[in-house]
């Protein structure tokens, strides 16, 4: 199967866990304002604990549609991902058979949970030697070159905790440990021939930016400036939310071509957020997850490797002190 035929048949998946998420957040929100309801609804000290113990019993809530319902559904995308690109075919029915795969695989989330912590940990390591070039440079300079390392470095983390847990799937009659372990070798062992990723995972990212942000920034400037209404409205919120604490707000928020400008931005980048994390990086991670896959597959870890990595990451040490 090629790449772009497993991402169709794994695509359902996505569209399953948007829909969790904004069931996620639909929960975070109704409970929320049902705190604040119940407490009598003003924004006093009464409803403000209201609102707090609303919020609280919301991410509660949030948390638990999160583990024990999503994570199940990333799983199970993730395991005919690698069914796909190892096996070269797929059921017809993805999500029924991933679903199934992820009741005896990871029954015991808490052991996922543990596993995929440990290895965010070790490949974090990298992160903190590379940002060190950023330090190195120092002042304002330094700062924005970390940052930008950073946020590099943990979006690569994401792809590859992703494979790890692909790898996982694949070793099901393996201890989930050591398979853990083995995830973390193949990438470090590896890592010359799977940097070739970050160029389709940042190029992929960059023109979905471009046109799908770019599409919604355009969109959304047209409405703006065909209804000037809305525009007037928002900057009359803002100088009432200054006016609160006395001042007056910045001049780029009282500027309609600034307004319309900055919030166009911000509904072109939440939307690209949102349809980039459904439609664009599950087909990014299906090429990442074949030349993960088959690097692993072609030169399996040894235990030698298995010794000379613990040597160099204690949480590396600490996964493996796991492994029954």
């Amino acid at each position: 199967m090629t790449n772009f035929q497993v991402y169709k048949k794994t695509l359902p998946f996505s569209f399953l866990r948007f829909l969790i998420d904004l069931l996620a957040l639909a929960i975070l929100g109704g409970c929320t304002a049902a705190g604040l309801f119940i407490a009598g609804g003003q924004f006093d000290s009464k409803g403000i604990i209201g609102l707090i113990v609303g919020l609280i019993i919301g991410a509660i809530l949030t948390f638990l549609v999160s583990f024990f319902i999503e994570n199940r559904v990333k799983g199970a995308q993730i395991s005919m991902m690698t069914q796909g690109v190892v096996e070269g075919n797929l059921p017809d029915h993805p999500v029924h058979e991933g679903l199934n795969n992820m009741k005896g695989r990871f029954s015991r989330l808490a052991t996922y949970y543990l596993i995929t912590r440990a290895i965010k940990g070790i490949f974090r390591q990298l992160g903190n030697t590379v940002n060190k070039i950023g330090t190195a440079v120092g002042g304002n300079v330094g700062n924005g070159v970390t940052s930008a390392i950073d946020s590099a470095v943990q979006t690569v983390i994401s792809y590859l905790c992703d494979c790890c847990l692909g790898w996982i799937l694949y070793r099901k009659d393996v201890n989930p440990f050591k398979a853990g372990c083995e995830g973390c070798i193949i990438f470090f062992k590896h890592g010359r021939a799977l940097i070739k990723n970050i160029g389709r995972i940042f190029g992929l990212g960059l023109l979905s930016l471009i046109l799908i942000g770019g599409a919604f920034f355009g969109a959304s400037y047209a409405v703006f400036i065909t209804f000037p209404n809305l525009t007037n409205a928002l900057i009359e919120g803002f100088k009432n939310i200054a006016a609160t604490d006395g001042g007056v707000p910045p001049e780029f928020f009282t500027n309609p071509t600034y307004v319309n400008l900055i919030m166009s931005g911000i509904i072109g980048i939440v939307f690209w957020g949102i349809l980039h994390s459904v439609l664009i990086k599950p087909f990014v991670l299906v090429g990442v997850l074949r030349n993960y896959m088959n690097a692993g597959i072609a030169n399996m870890p040894s235990e030698k490797e298995f010794a000379e990595l613990a040597e160099k990451s204690p949480k590396f040490a600490q996964l493996q002190s796991k492994i029954e």
